[in-house]
């Protein structure tokens, strides 16, 4: 199994970067790779189960469905059901802490999936530094202004 961590320390409080990200609905309002999401069938983007189908900026299409979010955490775990990546079991969790040195937040982003030996790194790659990475400067400019 391959396993991804990314981590980052911004320069807000916590309640701040978990509000933004808080939305499963809601990474075209934060993270630069995402043109457009919806969740299916209507249903609230908050609910467990829920299912976002989003396209990417190159036209790519994803479906991820919600397995956990906890307000009290702040955190959300998701797996992708469809994506043009070649793997499998995907799981990935992003979460939020304060920094209890000023207000700031420690955010990380994990994920760990099954695919063929030969692919990994690559995949470790393109997840890791363009998604995940990805996410985290896009977060930090929002909150640097």
């Amino acid at each position: 199994m391959a396993g991804i961590f990314r981590s980052c320390v911004i320069d807000a409080p916590a309640e701040a970067v978990w509000a933004r990200i808080r939305d499963f609905n809601g990474l075209p309002g934060w993270h630069p790779a995402i043109a457009t999401s919806e969740i299916e069938e209507g249903r609230p983007s908050d609910s467990v189960g829920c299912v976002r189908s989003f396209r990417l900026q190159d036209g790519g299409h994803i479906r991820e469905r919600l397995l956990s979010l906890s307000d009290r955490d702040r955190s959300y775990t998701y797996s992708i059901l469809e994506a043009a990546m070649p793997v499998s079991d995907y799981v990935a969790t992003l979460s939020v802490t304060p920094v209890t040195d000023g207000q700031r937040s420690y955010v990380q982003w994990t994920a760990e999936f099954v695919c063929d030996p030969t692919d990994e790194a690559g995949l470790v790659e393109l997840v890791g530094d363009g998604v995940f990475q990805g996410g985290f400067d896009a977060l930090k400019a929002s909150f640097s202004g």
